[in-house]
């Protein structure tokens, strides 16, 4: 009866940490944004899977319908040259930003900014964190002083590895609209 307890307590122990762990990463995540630390953010994050998530993104809220021009007849044309001129500036302005050293930048800055209007120590909330299945965490977050009802911030982890890395954020549309309103 004791070696049953024991396997029994084991697989208890492993549960626990398995459903502990993603948050853990979510704590370290939060701990090198605030702490500057690039190098910490490089291993957290799928910045290659990120950026083309957003780069995605940008592009359906930016074009509402297919690239594609049809002619009197039905068929499809290639891509108008503008469509494949903004999706390369997009892309390009995603490729430069959307990095390690960028989002400790920008996390310093918005402290810096949030100075006069919110405490030093304001941060995103999190109003969501839960598994989406056995491989995927979900997280929404809300940005300091948003408003119940504005669009949080999703960002989805996924175990790879034997270990869990943000793979992909979708920015609410607004912040989408304003980082192409800047390219």
């Amino acid at each position: 009866m004791g070696s049953r307890k024991r396997i029994v307590a084991a697989i208890a122990v492993v549960c626990v940490a398995y459903a502990v762990w993603p948050y853990v990463t979510l704590f370290r995540l939060g701990q090198a944004i605030r702490h500057g630390n690039a190098a910490a953010l490089e291993t957290l994050v799928d910045w290659d899977g990120v950026r083309e998530g957003i780069k995605e993104d940008i592009c359906d809220n930016l074009f509402d319908q297919e690239p594609t021009a049809r002619v009197a007849n039905g068929e499809s044309r290639l891509p108008p040259f503008g469509f494949s001129f903004v999706r390369g500036i997009a892309g390009n302005a995603v490729d430069e930003n959307v990095n390690p050293q960028a989002l400790v930048s920008a996390a310093r800055g918005a402290a810096e900014g949030q100075s006069k209007q919110f405490p030093a120590d304001s941060n995103p909330t999190i109003a969501w964190a839960f598994f989406d299945g056995p491989t995927s965490f979900l997280v929404l977050l809300r940005r300091p002083g948003a408003a119940p009802s504005e669009e949080p911030i999703r960002i989805e982890f996924k175990l790879r590895h034997a270990t869990w890395k943000v793979t992909r954020a979708w920015l609410p549309r607004e912040m989408l609209m304003q980082a192409n309103a800047k390219t």
